[in-house]
C-alpha cells in the first residue's frame, strides 16, 4: 500500500496548474462561502464498508457523518457516490493467487493496490451508512462496477479516461463549483477532487468532513497533489451552514 500509482497524481497536478483561474465563490457575512445554485456538494463513499465494522474501515470514518449531514442541508445540490464492486473484482487481493491485501500488482492501466473484498454490489457492506441523512440528494454515482478496472474517482475510472458520467451531468446542470467530503481523503476524495479540476470545475475539499488512511505518507502526498492542482483546502468553518 506504500507504492500507490503516483504518476496519475502528477499528471493531474500538472493539468490543474495549467488550468486558467478559479471561479470566485459567493461570500456571506464574515467572509464565509455561501453555497449557491451553481455549487454542488459531492459526498464520497460514506458507506458501511469504510466505517468501523466494515470490510475496509477508515479510522474515525463514522465521526464525520453528523457534519456531512449538516453540510448537506446547506447545499441545494448534492451528489452521493458509492463504491459498487462486482464479486471477484480485479482490485481484490482474493482475485490474485498468492497476493495479500495492500500489496500491489501491475495492471494494464497502472499500479493497483490490492484491497480486501469490500463494497460488493447488493451487500449491506456496500450500503450508505444508516446515519447519512441527505434526502434531497439528486444523484448517486456508482463506481468500480467494471470488473477489470478499479475506480477511486467520482469522475473517471482508475485508467484516467473511462468516464462515470458525472462531468456531463454537472455541466448540463450548470454546476460549476464542487465541494468534497467523505472517505477516504487520500484516495477517493483526492482522486475525485483532482479529476474535478481536470474536468474544468473549481474544487474544494472540506477537510474536517473527511478522514484519511495515511498509509506510507499517502495523506500528505494527496494534499500536496491537490494543492498543486488548484484544489482549495477549507474546513466547515469556512462554509455558511444552515
Amino acid at each position: 500500500m506504500t507504492t500507490i500509482d503516483r504518476r496519475r497524481f502528477f499528471t493531474l497536478a500538472a493539468t490543474g496548474i495549467a488550468a486558467a483561474g478559479l471561479a470566485r465563490p459567493a461570500l456571506a457575512q464574515g467572509g464565509k462561502i455561501k453555497p449557491g445554485p451553481s455549487d454542488v456538494l459531492v459526498v464520497v463513499d460514506v458507506q458501511n464498508c469504510f466505517v468501523p465494522g466494515g470490510t475496509l474501515p477508515v479510522a474515525g470514518g463514522n465521526d464525520i457523518v453528523p457534519l456531512v449531514n449538516r453540510l448537506g442541508r446547506s447545499f441545494e445540490h448534492v451528489v452521493l457516490t458509492q463504491d459498487w464492486h462486482t464479486p471477484g473484482h480485479i482490485s481484490f487481493a482474493s482475485s490474485h493467487t498468492g497476493k495479500k491485501p495492500f500489496e500491489t500488482v501491475s495492471l494494464p492501466y497502472g499500479t493497483q493496490v490490492l484491497w480486501p473484498d469490500h463494497c460488493v454490489q447488493g451487500t449491506k457492506d456496500a450500503e450508505l451508512v444508516p446515519g447519512l441523512q441527505i434526502p434531497h440528494a439528486e444523484l448517486i454515482i456508482r463506481k468500480g462496477y467494471r470488473k477489470q478496472v478499479d475506480s477511486y474517482s467520482a469522475f473517471f475510472e482508475a485508467d484516467g479516461k473511462t468516464p462515470t458520467g458525472l462531468t456531463g451531468y454537472l455541466k448540463e446542470r450548470g454546476l460549476q463549483q464542487t465541494f468534497f467530503v467523505g472517505l477516504a481523503t487520500d484516495f477517493c476524495v483526492a482522486w475525485s477532487a483532482l479529476d474535478a479540476r481536470k474536468s474544468g470545475f473549481t474544487a474544494y475539499v472540506i477537510e474536517d468532513a473527511t478522514r484519511g488512511i495515511d498509509a506510507g505518507g499517502s495523506l500528505g502526498k494527496a494534499w500536496q497533489d491537490m494543492t498543486g492542482a488548484g484544489v482549495k483546502r477549507i474546513t466547515s468553518a469556512d462554509v455558511e451552514m444552515m
